[in-house]
């Protein structure tokens, strides 16, 4: 006779808004991190055994069986039950970001590598800054410890030998990138060291991901994890070392709920493994270097670069010295006379623009007609290769029209500039050079992590890109860097822009200048003086880190201010203002002084996909009295967001 046992268990979908558990009854002897298929009604769930209790006063139903026999490991519950708590967020939610789809199902694939690593498998030797940096984070307790290195200061060969000694120590590794095109290139350096690694990434099938995560699951040794954000909750038993790379990126904060920052969560998964985090950035966070300077956790200088490099040449171009665009618009006769020079050695050459499409701009020169998403009321853009205009908020798509649709005059003009234009004229200037271009709009064969092997071995010669193609690419042929418009992220009406533009700057510079071969960087600028640009030109992190500092202080911004944004969207303009409003007033009366409400405001996207969008903006130096106001926020029409990294 089985002895009838009870659980606490979460369903991965929300049951009741107010209720994250349920207590179901099983012969069987669970523990906690246990999945289970459960009975809602009529409908079967996945769910997670919390813990044991007591049997209730009530009737139960019966967990009808385990989806894996090996539970969660203990620290990913807790991790669990953070996110949840300190995101304020419903914990199916959680759930289902750290579950992979279609948990249920049966595999026959096998995970693997997805190629052969290009780098040959040899010994390679550290330098003393490096053999420095190592015993200096092995010296540290657990916790988080900030690796500032210099672009080109071979970060990526200390975190190699830091991950050799975890794994020999019997300990597993988890090393995060901030893009999916990255993971090709840090897969290729790791592979050359390492066997049988585990990656993970959203661009896998369902299948593969959860077959990988399996893996991760149910391996008796220690393991090796390389992917973006998602990778942090691979269900690995004993974690030694968590690595994130280029830990200032934005894409490490996810932008649906729960809205979480991989560096914070990592922070605590790593406690719960008593183990080590690494966040190396050559520009780190404002915030992340302030606060680990003010909390007395290590930081890791790495001021030198791994070779014995030369210097890249910077030029520094004014935009509003039309002098310097005597042989095209927008490519300075510098830039172009450096791109010849690098094709000429059969070098590549990085383009790096900031703005997809053809032109920004579409409008009519006789009565000022301008293209705008009728959804969303932001201009659209012009895609010359498909002859179409595009929102790139909410992606409608419409013909180029042939005359004014207003006063139907036929003088359409299209401006701005765009990656697909810098395409089209570096194609027109250069017609026998293999161009590759690297933004949102690439083809899915034609993405960063599908040709890396092309741009590692040098066969596209100019690459053109986003931001993308700034982060950690480390090409070994290439010779020349180009900037379009440095500024362009200066004028956006957020408190990072300038963080941003700095960074953008400073990493893509960094693209060249990794070794003993002459290279250069030509940037172009209409606010060339800006410490932005300065600082970002010259990669002087230090002298960017002060200045900003202190305005931050000076406008009560993070890190030395909690940020909470609140957005509702409606239907009507009306609305959004009148209900903002009121939430407004509302929320005056009821928080605590400390707060400052900014706002009501138009959102910077203020009309998206047919709905308008208003927000309020609270700072606390408490993050407890922000979250202490949630309650009062409407559950219809409203999102928050507790400390956003954008106001945008």
């Amino acid at each position: 006779m089985y002895r009838m046992r009870y659980y606490e268990v979460a369903p991965n979908q929300i049951i009741r808004a107010t209720n994250h558990v349920f207590t179901y009854a099983s012969e069987k002897k669970l523990l906690p991190g246990h999945i289970v298929n459960v009975e809602v009604g009529k409908k079967m769930f996945i769910a997670v055994v919390m813990r044991e209790v007591e049997k209730p006063q009530y009737a139960t139903k019966v967990i009808q069986g385990t989806v894996e026999h090996t539970p969660l490991p203990l620290p990913i519950l807790r991790l669990a039950e953070w996110l949840s708590s300190y995101y304020a967020t419903h914990f199916a939610l959680v759930l289902q970001t750290i579950l992979p789809r279609g948990i249920n199902k049966k595999r026959r694939e096998r995970p693997s590598i997805d190629r052969a690593p290009m780098r040959s498998r040899t010994n390679y030797l550290l330098n003393s800054t490096q053999k420095k940096a190592i015993t200096d984070i092995e010296g540290t307790s657990p916790g988080t410890i900030l690796l500032h290195g210099v672009t080109g200061s071979g970060k990526t060969a200390v975190y190699i030998e830091l991950t050799k000694r975890t794994l020999e120590n019997g300990k597993s590794v988890i090393v995060l990138v901030p893009e999916i095109a990255l993971t090709s290139q840090i897969v290729d350096e790791f592979a050359s060291h390492f066997d049988n690694i585990i990656v993970t990434h959203s661009k896998q099938s369902e299948a593969e991901r959860h077959l990988a995560w399996r893996d991760a699951l149910t391996s008796s040794q220690p393991r090796l994890i390389i992917g973006p954000r998602s990778a942090l909750f691979m269900p690995l038993s004993s974690i030694g070392l968590i690595v994130i790379d280029e830990s200032h990126e934005p894409s490490f904060k996810q932008e649906q709920s729960p809205r979480y920052s991989a560096l914070r969560a990592a922070s605590i998964l790593a406690k719960g493994h008593d183990a080590k985090l690494v966040l190396g950035s050559a520009t780190p966070a404002v915030a992340d270097y302030f606060l680990a300077s003010h909390s007395g956790r290590p930081i890791v200088e790495m001021t030198k670069t791994a070779r014995n490099a030369t210097p890249p040449k910077i030029t520094l171009v004014d935009m509003t010295k039309r002098n310097a665009f005597q042989r095209h618009r927008f490519l300075s006769n510098a830039l172009l006379e450096a791109i010849e020079s690098s094709l000429a050695s059969k070098k590549q050459v990085l383009v790096f623009h900031n703005r997809r499409g053809s032109a920004t701009t579409t409008l009519c020169e006789t009565c000022g007609w301008q293209a705008s998403c009728t959804r969303c009321f932001v201009p659209l853009s012009l895609h010359a290769d498909k002859h179409e205009l595009r929102c790139h908020v909410c992606g409608l798509v419409e013909k180029v029209p042939v005359s004014c649709p207003v006063c139907h005059d036929p003088n359409i003009i299209h401006k701005g500039i765009g990656t697909k234009l810098i395409e089209s004229e570096l194609k027109k200037l250069f017609p026998k050079t293999n161009i590759g271009r690297f933004d949102g709009d690439s083809d899915t064969d034609q993405t960063l992590e599908s040709v890396y092997k092309d741009l590692y071995d040098g066969t596209i010669d100019i690459i053109i890109g986003t931001q993308v193609v700034a982060k950690g690419l480390d090409l070994p042929n290439l010779r020349t860097v180009g900037v379009i418009q440095a500024d362009a992220g200066l004028s956006l009406p957020d408190y990072g822009a300038s963080e941003r533009t700095f960074q953008l700057l400073a990493q893509v510079v960094g693209r060249v200048g990794r070794n003993d071969q002459q290279t250069s960087v030509i940037v172009q600028s209409y606010q060339p003086t800006h410490p932005a640009i300065s600082d970002g030109l010259a990669q002087n992190y230090p002298a960017f880190y002060e200045k900003t500092i202190v305005e931050r202080r000076r406008a009560h911004y993070p890190p030395f201010i909690f940020l909470m944004k609140i957005t509702c969207v409606y239907k009507t303009e009306s609305a959004a203002i009148r209900n903002a409003r009121a939430l407004a007033q509302k929320l005056k009366q009821y928080a605590p002084k400390t707060v400052e409400i900014l706002g009501p405001t138009p959102a910077f996207y203020e009309r998206q996909r047919d709905t308008y969008r208003w927000q309020l903006i609270l700072k606390s130096p408490r993050r407890q009295d922000l979250t202490d106001i949630l309650n009062q926020i409407p559950a219809t029409h409203w999102q928050f967001e507790i400390d956003p990294i954008s106001l945008l």
